[in-house]
């Protein structure tokens, strides 16, 4: 570890995206805030992830547009043009982040250890996090700010929601029943739940529960037919959002409800985020690693079985880290899986 003498004049962190992964990011940011408030702190991040991130105060966003490819890359290099930072924080080890990291001028190159590194990351940076096993992702986020000589001892989001948003969530799920929102879809398909698991559970909150039952996702084809094939197994009538709102507004939403439901994506994270108790359902990957980081017992836990099912061997003898996204891995959680946790959720919070 290589502490700083003094506080550093300029910070860069380059973490493009994923919702998820750049909503662990936040605490780290805020950390450097508190500890460093004079550090010019510049992050390079994805177009879709400023949409949620990007009205932090105090920190200069550069957005990266990856559908622009090369393009995109060199707007990156334009802007940076003739800077130089203390250090780059670079959190993210996939190939193209890698080449848009050379856009950074910094003495200090601080980058993942050896076990995490792949495309090449190693070839980007001159200094390591130290190498852990067992972490979640956001605390392996964190142990950047080691090599700075920062620890982070307070995980604080404090993502701003315009009033906007918060309006518009209010007139959706107006104060009265308790919501069970669903989100059902994940980037990754084979993170996904079927349609009709889906159906059965928010049955039972809105008749065993009196639970007033929302939909809601992007504007995409998948998440539109996610939704319909959900309402179309339902005996109840949800509220269907689907398509409606807008990441700040999803925020809004997600802290308006009694419990949000989803499987391993970025709205997991963006509601714990706020607050919000989530009933993460986990196969495909391990929810010690990647679940909802406040939070974590209402999750649906089937890592183990999956591993021994699909790989021959239990979680404890597998890489920490490894998806196991195979076809139907997402079957093994059942539908008395996800009641058994809606359930003791809403004991512990009044609800049943």
């Amino acid at each position: 570890m290589h502490p700083a003498p003094s506080p550093p004049d300029s910070l860069c962190l380059l973490r493009t995206s994923a919702l998820g992964d750049v909503t662990h990011v936040v605490p780290l940011l805020r950390t450097l805030q508190q500890a460093w408030p004079q550090a010019r702190l510049t992050w390079i991040i994805g177009k879709l992830e400023h949409r949620l991130l990007g009205d932090i105060a105090g920190v200069e966003f550069v957005v990266f547009d990856k559908a622009r490819g090369l393009g995109g890359m060199r707007a990156v290099r334009r802007q940076l043009a003739g800077r130089r930072f203390d250090a780059l924080l670079h959190l993210q080890v996939a190939l193209r982040a890698n080449l848009l990291s050379l856009a950074v001028r910094a003495r200090r190159r601080i980058g993942y250890d050896r076990a995490r590194a792949k495309d090449l990351h190693g070839l980007f940076v001159n200094e390591r996090i130290a190498a852990r096993s067992g972490e979640h992702v956001l605390d392996a986020m964190a142990s950047f700010l080691e090599p700075l000589g920062l620890r982070q001892t307070e995980v604080r989001w404090d993502i701003p929601i315009p009033d906007e948003a918060e309006a518009w969530a209010a007139a959706q799920l107006p104060a009265g029943a308790p919501t069970l929102l669903l989100s059902p879809c994940s980037s990754h398909v084979l993170r996904n739940w079927r349609p009709e698991r889906y159906a059965a559970v928010a049955d039972h909150a809105a008749r065993a529960l009196g639970m007033r039952v929302a939909l809601t996702g992007g504007p995409g084809a998948d998440e539109r037919a996610m939704g319909d094939a959900i309402r179309a197994q339902m005996r109840s009538e949800p509220l269907d959002l689907i398509g409606k709102d807008t990441l700040k507004r999803a925020l809004a939403l997600y802290r308006r409800a009694a419990v949000v439901l989803t499987p391993d994506a970025g709205p997991m994270h963006m509601a714990n985020a706020v607050g919000a108790k989530v009933l993460g359902l986990h196969a495909a990957s391990n929810p010690q690693r990647s679940g909802p980081y406040s939070d974590r017992r209402w999750c649906v836990d089937r890592y183990d079985a999956a591993a021994r099912r699909f790989l021959g061997k239990p979680a404890a003898d597998i890489p920490w880290g490894t998806k196991i996204e195979y076809p139907g891995v997402m079957d093994l959680v059942t539908v008395d899986d996800a009641i058994e946790r809606l359930e003791a959720l809403a004991r512990d919070r009044g609800i049943a």
